[in-house]
């Protein structure tokens, strides 16, 4: 079906509302519905149909349930460290007892480690970076604004510069179904060209290590007046730092070791998805253990501590649903393919990586989602560049970066709701502030690629 400037409407909407109302979760229902609308050919009663029943088509996604189901687990986890002294151990030992981290420039730079240190996904790195990291930025009045944007941009632009997890597979594989014969060469040669990625994890670190911030960022930095230590008024306990430190190292080490054994002996095709499953599983199996060694909690009021985190997550979690629902929708539309199309017709071969990264920014950033951006890009990218006889890893750089850029900013990216899910900050308050920083790193790629353009 060629929908032609008719696919755009829906993703367009969902982005404006998104803008204008600040509610992310009324903005994807409502796309959706536009979105199913156009496809059952302007029904209103079979556009809300296939609307609702795209939601539940979402769990036939084995995929699509661990991430949802991860993040519900990951609130009762949370919860439980956090009413049970186990923030309150952590912090103290790295402020206090310690001194490791006495300033916010310390905890910034904890984050950004973390979040480099954990790449096997996107996902896996927010959900891990956010929830190891977010004590620490709270006890050092780091704003929520500033650890969301550090926690994911150390996501998926890390992910695409260490390809040592799905992603490598996956990106060689749209490598080599786009004609590219050597297909893991390109890959590595296409790291030190994927200038977006790079600029923005590396800026990242600088801009951390000079604590300079700007535009809304600044404004959100400097008014934060920080959050309230965290109490229980039922219990008086006395922090312990491995209530924090055990659970989530088994989480970690059990996610790099299912990566492992489901890859036999390979992480690049280990099974991320069941690992992040089993890795939140046994961590909080490993919690409520030792709240029942150390005496504090017993398994009955763990698990009720737990499912009332579990239950705070609910809002998020539906969100991402959304999400996903949007994303299928949009891929649905023929949306990608439409925006390609169009851009492509710019065919001049200095100009081509600058053109086909700016196409990708547009198609991630209206989509919301990084591979999907890449499958649909890169199809039309390598074969154009082939033809052109333009530098091949510096075309297939073009599109993973560009891909990158727009899950690392549209407000319906999963990522951007998962950096804000782990680190508590507000969607649109992410988006808004983290934008000036993704368009600065976009302007300079942008400028980078002309200049390679006629040079390689």
């Amino acid at each position: 079906m060629d929908l032609g400037f008719i696919s755009v409407i829906a993703p367009v909407v969902t982005i404006g509302l998104a803008l204008i109302t600040k509610n992310v979760f009324l903005s994807l229902l409502i796309g959706v519905f536009l979105g199913k609308f156009i496809l059952s050919g302007y029904s209103l009663i079979n556009g809300v149909d296939k609307a609702l029943y795209s939601l539940v088509d979402q769990f036939k996604s084995s995929s699509n349930t661990i991430v949802i189901f991860s993040i519900i687990m990951l609130g009762g986890l949370i919860k439980l460290i956090e009413d049970n002294g186990g923030v309150s151990g952590f912090v103290n030992y790295l402020t206090k007892k310690s001194g490791i981290i006495k300033t916010k420039r310390g905890a910034n730079f904890f984050t950004w480690l973390v979040g480099v240190l954990v790449f096997t996904s996107g996902t896996v790195s927010c959900l891990v970076t956010g929830a190891v990291s977010r004590p620490l930025n709270d006890a050092m009045g780091v704003a929520p604004e500033k650890s969301a944007y550090i926690v994911h941009t150390t996501s998926t632009p890390v992910c695409v510069l260490l390809p040592l997890s799905g992603w490598g597979a996956f990106m060689i594989g749209l490598l080599q179904s786009s004609g590219v014969e050597n297909a893991p060469e390109v890959l590595v040669r296409s790291i030190y060209l994927n200038f977006y990625c790079m600029i923005a994890v590396v800026g990242t670190f600088l801009l951390i290590l000079l604590q300079k911030d700007f535009g809304p960022m600044k404004e959100a930095v400097t008014n934060f007046k920080g959050v309230e230590a965290i109490t229980n008024e039922n219990v008086k306990i006395e922090g312990k730092m491995s209530v924090l430190l055990v659970p989530l190292f088994i989480m970690i080490g059990t996610i790099l070791t299912v990566l492992f054994t489901t890859g036999k002996g390979d992480m690049i095709r280990g099974d991320g998805y069941k690992a992040i499953l089993w890795g939140i599983f046994l961590a909080i199996f490993a919690v409520v253990t030792i709240l029942k060694i150390y005496k504090i909690r017993d398994i009955k009021d763990s698990l009720d501590i737990f499912f009332k985190g579990a239950g705070g997550t609910l809002p998020m979690a539906t969100v991402l649903l959304f999400a996903f629902a949007m994303g299928g929708t949009v891929k649905e539309l023929g949306t990608g393919l439409y925006l390609a199309e169009i851009f492509s017709k710019l065919l001049n071969p200095a100009l081509l990586p600058t053109i086909i990264f700016i196409i990708a920014c547009l198609i991630s950033f209206t989509t919301g989602t990084s591979m999907g951006t890449m499958a649909v890009t890169m199809s039309l990218a390598i074969p154009m560049a082939l033809k052109m006889n333009v530098d091949i890893a510096l075309t297939a750089s073009a599109v993973f970066g560009g891909s990158i850029f727009g899950d690392h900013s549209s407000p319906i990216s999963d990522t951007s709701i998962l950096s804000c899910s782990t680190t508590g900050c507000n969607i649109i308050k992410h988006v808004k502030t983290q934008m000036p920083y993704t368009l600065t790193f976009a302007v300079v790629t942008i400028a980078l690629y002309l200049v390679l353009g006629f040079v390689m």
